[in-house]
């Protein structure tokens, strides 16, 4: 990866969301217009690493994205996208079938960051991806959702041909800190590999806007994920609050300052232009060594397991 990868990424999960309630996972109300007003701050503000996938709206997020893009150069923004094999197709090459689909949504003709998206069977997926390499098509790889073993298997395989994995991303928040755990974190930093936290803001629990009172939206997954457990998160929240408020910023904030200070790239799902702003301010909060032990501490203590359905255990 390079030096240029921006602090944080930003990701589309919620973009492949039809905009039409309570159809998709996030229950998102988006409009073309809204979108390119995300762009255009982001790309204004350096923010220019943009995070999508096929499986994310089965190709509206591509799309959407790519929409929303229009006019920049494409050297101006950097693009990843994912192969999930979940979905693979039964062609000679389903890697190279579903990466030019990919490409083709996405109007380019090449990704910058191409991720295995989940580990079904890393011998057989991983070599697929060294043609797209020596073609240029695909710049670096990626494994996601992937423990030690799967991401050195990658790796070697990937070695024979004189590339390597250059970045894991997984499941990392305050609450949920298995790759932590796990020893994946340290690979990361011995092997000069950039680790992509995904869910930082635990698909909103974590941001304060959400208490026992005030719950996600009802009929939405994330609701059903999340608003059992705002009970027990409350301590927490309110302590991110509090930090946040001595720096005259908010407690989505402090969880995304916690990411970077742990030496992750938190990939950030944004839907409204003002929540970029958040993300600047973020990347300037130091928090101090005590405070981040306590934010841990409060998590431990809310004691609630947001593993999702695709994840292994690290």
């Amino acid at each position: 990866m390079t030096s240029k990868t921006p602090t944080v990424a930003l990701g589309t999960w919620a973009w492949g969301d039809s905009g039409e309630a309570g159809d998709g996972y996030f229950g998102s109300q988006l409009t073309a217009s809204g979108l390119r007003e995300v762009v255009e701050k982001a790309q204004s503000t350096g923010l220019t690493l943009w995070d999508t996938a096929v499986v994310y709206g089965m190709g509206r997020s591509e799309t959407v994205l790519a929409q929303a893009l229009k006019g920049y150069a494409r050297s101006e923004y950097q693009l990843s996208t994912k192969f999930t094999p979940q979905i693979a197709g039964d062609g000679d090459d389903p890697v190279a079938d579903m990466l030019e689909q990919s490409l083709g949504r996405l109007g380019t003709d090449y990704v910058d960051l191409y991720w295995i998206h989940n580990p079904a069977d890393v011998a057989r997926w991983t070599p697929l991806l060294i043609p797209q390499l020596e073609s240029g098509r695909i710049k670096h790889v990626g494994v996601s959702n992937h423990n030690l073993k799967e991401i050195a298997l990658a790796d070697q395989t990937l070695g024979e041909a004189g590339f390597r994995v250059e970045a894991v991303q997984n499941h990392y928040s305050l609450l949920y800190r298995s790759s932590e755990r796990a020893g994946i974190l340290e690979h990361c930093r011995e092997n000069d590999v950039r680790f992509f936290s995904y869910m930082v803001l635990e698909q909103g629990a974590l941001t304060g806007r959400y208490s026992p009172s005030r719950p996600l939206p009802e009929g939405s997954s994330r609701g059903a994920a999340y608003n059992d457990i705002l009970p027990q998160l409350q301590a927490l929240t309110d302590r991110m609050g509090t930090i946040g408020a001595t720096r005259g910023t908010s407690a989505a904030d402090v969880a995304t300052a916690w990411a970077i200070a742990k030496g992750t790239t938190p990939i950030i799902g944004v839907t409204k232009a003002a929540y970029l702003d958040g993300l600047v301010r973020a990347h300037d909060i130091a928090l101090a060594d005590e405070e981040i032990a306590e934010l841990e501490s409060l998590a431990d203590a809310a004691n609630v397991d947001t593993r999702g359905s695709w994840e292994q255990d690290m």
